[in-house]
């Protein structure tokens, strides 16, 4: 057998940048890196032996690099992924949260922290997590419960297992999502022989299962049975590249359908048998189907309470719930009847057993009828007031096109982008499987790296931006354009919405609102600008669609700032979602919100 002696962390490194795609590319793309003493001798010097193969970028902040890395792989389908290093300590904590974040959404990254000597000669080292009755356990151990798949390198041989059980998982339809390798740091300095093929380029493949045939029959039989079904769209449809499946599935049949957040822009918005989305966030006419539907038909969707209305929208006396999904875990879910499989194989096998079989026309007045209503919400406002997020958003819609895509990932605009955003196929990117704030920013240089070809266009509320938006210093030095429509409200106004609809007194959420000496005064443009990116603030919607359009030759990312209206929401669709209300309050807001919050428990469907 022939060796080669290469440290720990240049066997890792090698091996990273020969693991290919069918496509011929790599899959882990490249490292984002902050070092420091746990990672830097070790690893970061792999990553310069290895810069022309394997690039290196340097963040900002672990948790967005993390961010950046997410969104590059969900706009890769999954089928491409980014690597994140960190030192040990608070660097690989701050990764905890993306973790999280990416195992919510069932996305691959690989998450490379830096860990504790396996000697211990030198403990406790400076950052080092000392717990008082386990000596093996370290700051890394809190990656255990967010990541699909967790090791801990203490010899150089672990790789030869390791690497290869993390890619498995990366790349596995069904239990897809992070992985974390902690490197111990003197681990990753050690040398061994390593066997010269275990760097041989591999391609790595994604599965397609096929449906169980008395599964596949009984789903045929379920849906023959129906007088009124409704398609529910997840991500697992844009997972699976099953969107001009299900578009074809959907019209040869004559089925309506409707889309959760993940699974938006599966379909472009102008099919006529595209309804919009359900639940919380549901358009008129979606709503209006979802509670007619005798038989809802879930497509790689894990039915998040948004979508259901926390179990309120889909009410037909005796309807049913079939769910077709990559995972067992997801289809069984409320007693559904299950269809485990390949979106993409499921529905084309669905069509084939269906043969002509057509339903009746669904209700398309309805849906001319909420465009409608939805065309006054967006235009620009006629009165010199603070514009809506219904009215930015119809601005930055009239100046975008089939080869934009928007983001976002927390606050207002998720919900009033589900409800009120137009997507052609593939122009939308939300993160609220997690619904973190601070994704946004840092997301949106994922997805431009992701798609250099694509007009890239981040909106993002002011208590996003300012939970995170370091990378936009990374993006500026990097050179990838994007527009970032930062909406400032002057705090968290969604969920300032949100407590006083349940009762409560505005509190701790506008920041005129909170405990203040001084009243805040964000000079945001300044902020952004000092970060190197164009930057203006506009006074009016016009001025916004005017920079939208200057922002598209910009070779840096653009951010424009505009002051919006707190108050209102979208003014459209949506429905009741369970957020409990106190029993016992001496506020009358409050107790009357909890005769409504009781009426509306009681239509809650349990299932199992």
């Amino acid at each position: 057998m022939t060796t080669i002696r290469l440290t720990a962390a240049q066997a890792m490194m090698r091996w990273l940048s020969v693991q290919m795609t069918p496509e011929g590319e790599r899959f882990i793309e490249g490292v984002w890196a902050i070092f420091g003493h746990g990672n830097v001798a070790g690893i970061g010097e792999a990553l310069h032996a290895h810069r022309d193969v394997l690039p290196t970028w340097r963040g900002h902040n672990e948790q967005t690099m993390a961010h950046t890395a997410i969104a590059y792989a969900k706009t890769h389908k999954r089928r491409r992924a980014m690597a994140v290093t960190t030192s040990i300590g608070p660097g690989a904590l701050n990764l905890v949260t993306a973790a999280a974040l990416a195992h919510v959404n069932r996305l691959p990254v690989l998450f490379i922290p830096g860990d504790v000597f396996t000697s211990r000669a030198p403990d406790p080292v400076l950052q080092q997590i000392e717990d008082f009755d386990d000596g093996t356990v370290s700051a890394n151990d809190c990656f255990r419960p967010v990541v699909r798949y967790f090791d801990r390198i203490t010899r150089p041989e672990h790789l030869l297992s390791a690497l290869p059980r993390a890619f498995r998982v990366m790349h596995d339809p069904a239990n897809c999502g992070p992985v974390c390798l902690a490197f111990c740091q003197d681990t990753q300095a050690m040398a061994w022989d390593y066997p010269v093929e275990f760097f041989e380029p591999t391609v790595w493949h994604i599965r397609r299962p096929e449906p169980d045939r008395r599964e596949l029959e009984a789903a045929v039989a379920a849906i023959r049975a129906a007088k009124k079904p409704l398609i529910v769209t997840g991500g697992g449809v844009i997972y699976s590249g099953a969107e001009a499946t299900l578009r074809d599935f959907a019209v040869k049949h004559n089925i309506p359908m409707v889309e959760t957040q993940s699974g938006k822009g599966a379909v472009d918005w102008e099919e006529q048998l595209h309804f919009g989305s359900p639940g919380v966030t549901g358009t008129g006419c979606g709503n209006k189907l979802a509670a007619e539907a005798d038989l809802v038909i879930g497509v790689g969707t894990r039915f998040q309470d948004f979508t259901t209305g926390s179990w309120t929208v889909f009410s037909a006396p005796n309807r049913k719930l079939l769910s077709i999904n990559i995972h067992g875990y997801d289809a069984a879910k409320r007693g559904a009847q299950s269809l485990v499989g390949d979106a993409k194989i499921c529905l084309e096998k669905i069509a084939a057993a269906l043969g002509t079989h057509r339903f009746a026309d669904p209700d398309f007045a309805a849906r001319k009828d909420w465009f409608r209503t939805t065309d006054a919400l967006l235009a620009a406002p006629t009165a010199n007031t603070l514009p809506t997020d219904a009215q930015v958003i119809g601005a930055v819609q009239r100046n975008t096109g089939k080869q934009s895509v928007v983001m976002c990932a927390a606050g207002t605009m998720p919900g009033a982008l589900h409800v009120l955003w137009r997507a052609a196929q593939g122009g939308y990117h939300m993160e609220y499987g997690f619904s973190c704030m601070g994704y946004e920013v840092a997301g949106a240089l994922g997805i431009k790296m992701a798609a250099p070809e694509k007009d890239v266009v981040c909106m993002v509320g002011d208590g996003s931006y300012m939970m995170a938006n370091s990378e936009l210093a990374t993006a500026v030095m990097m050179g990838v354009p994007f527009t970032v429509v930062l909406t400032d409200n002057r705090g968290y106004g969604c969920i300032g919405r949100l407590q006083t609809s349940t009762g409560s007194a505005p509190f701790n959420n506008l920041l005129d609102d909170s405990y203040h000496v001084n009243p805040a005064n964000i000079d945001f443009a300044a902020h952004a600008g000092s970060m190197g990116a164009n930057v203006v603030k506009v006074g009016s919607i016009a001025d916004l669609e005017a920079e939208m359009q200057k922002a598209k030759s910009a070779t840096i990312p653009t951010v424009i700032v505009i002051d919006t209206d707190p108050i209102p929401g979208t003014g459209a669709g949506g429905t009741w979602w369970d957020v409990a209300v106190p029993e016992v309050s001496d506020r009358p807001q409050v107790n009357a919100a909890r005769e409504n919050y009781e009426q509306n428990t009681a239509r809650q469907w349990l299932g199992n």
